[in-house]
């Protein structure tokens, strides 16, 4: 009897003393995979596969290849709260979502309140395209990551850009879409000036791709007499505008924030031709290597905000080779505090992230539409060229007054 117990007690021993298993890291990519946002959606997603596949190559984290689970968001807020849940379930530790930034104040909340009421089971969300200042405002938390550039950083690269070009002129127009992205717009072309010298002529807030016939608005901005009209318009409500002003024979200069949206150039012709667009990254403002390797990877030239998101997820891998990891569980928390402390070194310039409100710190790449592009657009002969890529230090703007964010222990 007393042999079997000490058999047993040994036994128990061992199995005390044995390591645990390592855990395998999960990211759930929320995203909009179906309905009016899927191209962009999956266009998301293509440049987080990009990147977790480089981790992977190089060993993935943990002693582990790095999962990825995808979940659609349909393109809205009620499904993306349901496919967080789902997340949950799967124990994902990273959700990363960048199409619509309703979607994004919905999943922002759902990962502060789970991280609230599951202290030590953390989850973190890396935003990859939601550019609401809210959501680094008010809405701001540690768990939140933005990766992407806002409203003001885009306008203030392209009026300082613009007017060292002597392109911008005296007098500008503002026109967007009513809701938070394009309310952000309005305010940041607004704020800007007194840096740009110019004057606001006209600001109009129209409904979201509801308008068919952008006529009456072009009248508007014909009687407004500007130089440039700045606009964050998206989808139908950019290319329709830029048909009309064309239609109406109206010579103006176009600041915009998503030309590059694929169908864009190809649906506006020659419309677009000397507009200008400020963006996180532009094929011609770097050498080929990432331009190729990302066609070898994915079949084509990276565009839109592919690139903003496999640099996101390019900076995880940076965050996550900082740490000695020998397996075990996930800290989801050391990853955090990792990723804020990591700057990964762009094609087009170093990424960082603010520590006080996680907003990214990156170069505002400023381009022109042209003939005889390098990286022709939507199988035409018109892209972008790279005018200038404008520092993070100039494009970014202080911190917002209505960011509290609370830190881990």
């Amino acid at each position: 009897m007393r042999q079997v117990s000490l058999i047993a007690i040994a036994l128990a021993g061992s199995f005390t003393a044995a390591p645990l298993a390592a855990e395998p890291l999960k990211i759930g990519i929320i995203e909009s995979l179906s309905g009016a946002q899927t191209s962009t959606g999956r266009m998301f997603a293509n440049g987080v596969h990009y990147g977790i596949d480089k981790i992977n190559a190089a060993g993935g984290f943990n002693g582990e290849p790095v999962e990825v689970v995808e979940y659609d968001n349909a393109g809205g807020p009620t499904e993306a709260a349901d496919k967080f849940r789902q997340a949950q379930a799967d124990g994902i530790h990273i959700i990363v979502q960048g199409a619509s930034s309703a979607i994004a104040g919905q999943l922002t909340e759902d990962v502060r309140k789970h991280n609230i009421r599951n202290p030590g089971n953390e989850m973190m969300y890396i935003n990859v395209g939601a550019e609401a200042m809210e959501l680094t405002g008010e809405k701001c938390h540690f768990y939140h990551f933005r990766y992407t550039s806002t409203a003001p950083m885009r306008v203030n690269a392209l009026v300082a850009t613009m007017k060292e070009q002597g392109k911008l002129g005296s007098r500008v127009y503002s026109i967007n879409q009513n809701y938070s992205w394009g309310q952000d717009m309005q305010a940041a072309v607004k704020a800007d000036e007194q840096m740009g010298d110019y004057e606001v002529v006209g600001e109009v807030l129209h409904d979201v791709n509801k308008i068919q016939d952008f006529a009456p608005f072009v009248a508007k901005i014909k009687a407004a007499n500007p130089d440039t009209v700045v606009t964050g318009n998206w989808s139908n409500d950019l290319l329709l505008l830029m048909k009309a002003t064309g239609d109406a024979g109206l010579k103006v200069r176009f600041a915009t924030a998503f030309l590059d949206q694929p169908g864009n150039i190809a649906n506006a012709g020659e419309t677009a031709l000397g507009h200008y667009i400020a963006n996180a990254y532009d094929n011609s403002a770097a050498d080929s290597s990432f331009a190729d390797d990302y066609k070898a990877a994915k079949g084509h030239f990276p565009t839109f905000v592919e690139p903003q998101a496999a640099f996101a997820i390019g900076a995880l891998q940076d965050a996550l080779a900082s740490i000695s990891s020998d397996g075990g569980e996930v800290d989801v928390t050391e990853i955090a505090k990792a990723l804020e402390n990591t700057t990964y070194e762009s094609p087009v310039g170093p990424i960082s992230v603010r520590k006080e409100d996680h907003q990214t710190i990156r170069p505002v790449v400023v381009s022109q539409v042209v003939k005889d592009a390098a990286y022709p657009a939507d199988g035409t002969d018109m892209g972008f060229q790279m005018v200038k890529v404008v520092p993070g230090e100039e494009a970014i703007y202080p911190v917002q007054p209505s960011c509290e964010m609370k830190r881990p222990d």
